[in-house]
């Protein structure tokens, strides 16, 4: 149960921290659609080519992160979303807990980058315009958690 191949990155070297962030999405969509644990995921992103390009350190942070506080994550982003988190597609749901998760548990990356990001994996991830959806999501959670760098 894995995603396919971003097409933002088919074919042209990515950055070792966006491959990161490429394979904790998808080992949280392992966990919201297979229930995979942790381990599991883990050990199937290993085995994936181009899992050794990727910032292992950060892929590991993220991933442990965000899958520990997925509960909290998902009711700081229930204020910010019109609808019923299960209508919100597994792919837009771990953008968005991903995105979360950078906002509150990592100051050091900055708020635009944490929101490119979150852009560019909807942009090759998901639906048509999910990378709408996911900006202004993200946009207005920042500007509680991060208020300071969110006004610039």
């Amino acid at each position: 149960m894995s995603l396919p191949a971003a097409p933002a990155t088919r074919g042209r070297r990515a950055n070792p921290r966006h491959r990161a962030r490429e394979f904790v999405l998808q080992g949280i969509y392992q966990s919201l659609v297979g229930g995979q644990d942790e381990a599991a995921i883990t050990s199937q992103a290993a085995g994936v080519v181009g899992f050794d390009k990727a910032d292992l350190e950060l892929y590991q942070t993220l991933l442990h992160r965000t899958l520990t506080d997925m509960a909290e994550l998902q009711e700081l982003l229930a204020a910010h979303i019109d609808r019923p988190w299960p209508e919100i597609s597994p792919i837009e749901r771990g953008i968005l807990l991903l995105g979360a998760c950078e906002f509150k548990h990592f100051p050091e990356t900055p708020y635009r980058v944490v929101l490119n990001e979150a852009i560019e994996l909807a942009k090759s991830f998901g639906g048509t315009d999910g990378h709408k959806f996911v900006n202004g999501v993200l946009d207005k959670l920042a500007a509680g958690l991060r208020p300071n760098e969110a006004r610039r």
